[in-house]
């Protein structure tokens, strides 16, 4: 099972149906591997109503870069981190453009809820890039 943590906290992942992006076809949701090119979605962005990016392990950044193109390219539906992301990568996760992230149980439970929104509760605080533009 599964946890999705926002800026309110914990709550149990609903099951819904999500496919791959090399299965999509008429789908709302989708996985999109660390790997994939978020261009190739590219005029379905709209019909989308999640995106789930893989993070295969809390030190691979590639997931990052692609919220980040999602949302440039003009996604506004929820987006969702995958994998074993920890709690001190929360706030960079918001930055880039994730709605939050769907954790395994145990991550969850090494992790408690309380140190989630720690970090949720200022993630906008330490934006150094607006700080460098001000």
């Amino acid at each position: 099972m599964t946890v999705i943590v926002t800026d309110a906290g914990f709550a149990p992942a609903t099951q819904r149906e999500i496919v791959a992006l090399a299965d999509l076809t008429d789908q709302t949701a989708v996985d999109l591997s660390n790997t994939d090119d978020p261009h190739a979605l590219v005029g379905r962005l709209d019909e989308l109503t999640l995106i789930r990016v893989a993070f295969p392990a809390f030190n691979d950044g590639r997931a990052f870069t692609i919220a980040r193109r999602l949302r440039e390219l003009g996604y506004t539906g929820q987006l969702l981190a995958l994998g074993p992301v920890i709690a001190d990568q929360y706030a960079m996760l918001r930055r880039v453009g994730f709605d939050g992230a769907e954790i395994p149980d145990d991550i969850a439970a090494r992790q408690p809820a309380d140190q989630w929104q720690f970090r949720a509760s200022d993630w906008r605080q330490h934006h150094y890039q607006a700080r460098l533009r001000a």
